[in-house]
């Protein structure tokens, strides 16, 4: 349902670009180099944008288009770049990913990799897989789930290595925080369960400090570990929109078991995840697991009377979306508006899915949307909350609401690599912030203040 103007321009665009979410993906594998086939402009971009939000320098290589290439091609930059690539950084792999001027001009990547294999003579050869992402046909995260699936679908193949011996878990948690993916795996290993997490930039994208800058850091899924993800006893991807990913390669091509369940934001979708853990372990809940499950329901208990009622507009990648959706429902507070720029089709069905039994009244849903219209509509619905990445903070000011930063990109406040969404952990951190930024609120615009409630 949707009350959104009309127009035919994108105004403030609530996404980001779908080499960007590539990128990012291939960031999370060890050892590995993101390469944009395309000009340099768009690598400086994304630097740009992943660095303001996780404080960590990236290199992303470029094939440097300039014009005259978009008339004969870029195929001899690109073996060039690669060629650079593989002697200055010496990387274990190298993903490319293409963007809107190699897609348009009609780049033939794969025939110039092979080409490339066969001209070329080094050393050292990394493994190289590459993944079609050109922005006007997606979003940040179509090109993430289109990288990580790529990289499954191509560097299986290139490993030799026996299955794992310790029983192994394939987890493909999509674009959520680093601290995010380190809990995962914190929860995952109380199972008794060795996980492969695919992309994991818990390390390469929040790093400690070091004396010396290393060209490639330290972390990401190994290699090894990817081509040994079809020996594992079952993959569970989160997600509720995403179709072409990685978990739907593993079980159609590999047999794989696959799992496909909600972000487990909230006390629900949490235990929903967590079910699905002891249903392939045998394993009940862990005691450390049930005592922040109960202390988030006790919480909820002390500080209902400040959120209860209270009206949100969430926006942001659809996924995470409908996550908040759901834990704001259970919480007491009506998402009074969820709006994605992504169009799966799946949003709205979604939405009401993770609201149904909390929430008193369906929320307006709009995908395909802009800042422009999200904005619009806000004013007219008057919520006590804004929910999303920093792009939404001049219509948070506009409408003097607080802004909860979740998700990605985060560039006007630090820590938003730091960010735990996940878990029963993650959904004290959000209610905690969530209830002080409404209490603070009411507080400052008390006439006379006060100190204690």
């Amino acid at each position: 349902m949707s009350r959104m103007p009309n127009h035919v321009a994108t105004t403030n665009a609530c996404k980001l670009c779908t080499p960007l979410g590539a990128c990012l993906a291939i960031r999370g594998i060890e050892g590995a180099v993101p390469f944009l086939h395309g000009s340099q402009g768009c690598a400086t971009y994304m630097r740009r944008y992943i660095i303001s939000h996780f404080n960590e320098p990236i290199d992303i290589a470029s094939s440097s288009l300039g014009e005259k290439h978009a008339v004969f091609g870029g195929g001899p930059n690109l073996k060039l770049g690669l060629k650079n690539v593989i002697e200055t950084y010496r990387p274990q792999v190298i993903g490319i990913a293409t963007t809107c001027l190699t897609e348009t001009i009609g780049d033939d990547v794969a025939m110039i990799l092979s080409e490339f294999f066969r001209q070329t003579r080094a050393s050292h050869m990394p493994a190289i897989f590459h993944v079609s992402t050109p922005s006007y046909a997606g979003t940040h995260m179509q090109g993430f789930h289109a990288a990580v699936r790529a990289a499954a679908r191509q560097l299986i193949p290139l490993a030799n290595d026996p299955p794992p011996r310790k029983p192994a878990l394939n987890l493909l948690p999509g674009l959520v925080s680093p601290a995010d993916i380190r809990h995962v795996k914190e929860i995952v290993a109380a199972y008794g369960l060795a996980p492969t997490v695919l992309p994991d930039f818990s390390d390469t994208l929040d790093g400690p400090a070091l004396e010396e800058y290393p060209r490639i850091p330290a972390g990401g899924t190994p290699l090894a570990a990817i081509a040994a993800m079809p020996h594992s006893q079952a993959t569970i991807e989160f997600g509720w929109v995403h179709e072409e990913t990685a978990g739907r390669f593993l079980a159609q091509e590999h047999g794989q078991k696959l799992i496909r369940t909600g972000l487990p934001i909230g006390i629900r979708q949490t235990d929903r995840f967590l079910a699905h853990l002891s249903e392939i372990t045998g394993r009940p809940l862990p005691a450390w697991l049930a005592g922040e499950r109960g202390r988030l329901i006790d919480s909820l208990a002390d500080s209902h009377k400040y959120v209860s009622g209270k009206r949100a507009v969430i926006y942001g990648e659809e996924d995470l979306v409908i996550g908040l959706a759901g834990f704001l429902a259970e919480i007491g507070v009506q998402p009074v508006l969820c709006a994605s720029g992504a169009k799966s089709g799946r949003f709205a069905a979604a939405i009401r899915q993770v609201t149904e039994g909390f929430a008193p009244k369906e929320s307006e849903v709009c995908e395909d949307t802009d800042f422009f219209a999200i904005a619009h509509r806000a004013r007219e619905l008057a919520p006590d909350i804004i929910i999303g990445h920093s792009k939404g903070y001049r219509l948070a000011r506009e409408l003097d609401v607080p802004l909860i930063r979740v998700g990605f990109p985060i560039h006007d406040r630090m820590g938003g690599q730091r960010i735990l969404h996940l878990g029963y952990r993650g959904a004290q951190q959000l209610f905690d912030t969530v209830t002080n930024a409404l209490i603070a609120r009411k507080q400052n615009l008390s006439p006379v203040g006060y100190s204690y409630m």
